[in-house]
């Protein structure tokens, strides 16, 4: 192998130095004990050499491994958040591509996890202005945990149907939405149209209640049916039904009103009678 060739290289260039450094010594005329002691400082300093680049190299087999073990636990943890089959590196390989793999994996999942949680915190950002148009509740999502793919499609879907709910329903902020109402579920679209005409049929007929009976709207949800745009209110099954509510309360108020009326005029009949107030002073009180 290439690698013997070079350490015999290496051998072969330690064993040409010290007998060059030998046939200096001996030219020079030192003594064979001095010759000794040069020798032994040589044999220290690469020996000490040496031993500094296998520290080094030990030292790097160390530090490769201990990623090794961080990199498997980041990723056991990584799968269960990803909600993936744990990974399986490839026991065959090298320490050093061992290591590079699993770090390369890391990555991957990192940045699956950080995109996952970026649509879906886009996700939640429409879904909440989805929620004040049509007056729904959120989807249903841990926004702490990080998403499945196919949680996540899911949410896209639902979303796509709540986007063509509003084109069906019409576009304006909902003024008619209570954010304190329990909400159901969203209609059909279908069913949009038919509310939408429930809606104008019992607004007309509440509007013509409260003039006559003289009613100004004192409640925000009597204004927001009252004086805002039809299309700006929000069809929810709770806001329909409160719709209903205040048209039946208008009506008993003014069932109520016409059976006062009705006591009041037999009364005001028996005092004219009893007093024998003429016919033409009747007449002009009538017109009150």
């Amino acid at each position: 192998a290439l690698s013997e060739v070079l350490a015999a290289e290496a051998v072969s260039c330690l064993n040409r130095a010290m007998a060059a450094l030998r046939d200096i010594w001996e030219e020079i005329g030192i003594p064979e004990e001095q010759r000794l002691e040069r020798t032994d400082v040589v044999k220290k300093h690469i020996k000490g050499l040496l031993d500094m680049m296998v520290a080094e190299e030990e030292s790097l087999k160390e530090r490769l491994l201990k990623s090794i073990a961080l990199c498997r636990k980041e990723l056991d943890v990584l799968c269960k958040e990803l909600q993936l089959d744990p990974f399986e590196a490839e026991e065959e390989s090298t320490i050093l591509q061992m290591e590079k793999n699993l770090r390369t994996r890391v990555e991957v999942m990192l940045k699956q996890k950080r995109d996952r949680k970026q649509e879906l915190k886009t996700l939640q950002e429409q879904d909440r202005d989805l929620c004040d148009i049509l007056c729904t509740t959120p989807f249903a999502i841990d926004a702490n945990a990080v998403p499945s793919l196919e949680e996540l499609d899911r949410y896209r879907r639902h979303l796509a149907a709540l986007a063509a709910e509003k084109v069906s329903g019409g576009p304006g902020a909902p003024w008619g939405c209570q954010k304190r109402l329990s909400l159901s579920p969203n209609p059909a679209p279908y069913l949009q149209e038919q509310r939408r005409e429930e809606f104008v049929s019992s607004k007309r007929q509440i509007i013509l209640l409260m003039e006559e009976l003289d009613h100004t709207p004192d409640t925000s949800f009597e204004r927001d049916v009252v004086c805002e745009d039809e299309e700006a209110f929000c069809l929810s099954t709770d806001n329909i039904a409160a719709l209903q509510d205040l048209l039946r309360q208008l009506e008993a108020q003014r069932s109520l009103n016409e059976a006062a009326c009705s006591e009041l005029r037999a009364r005001i009949l028996a005092l004219w009678e009893r007093l024998q107030v003429p016919a033409e002073e009747r007449e002009a009180s009538a017109v009150h």
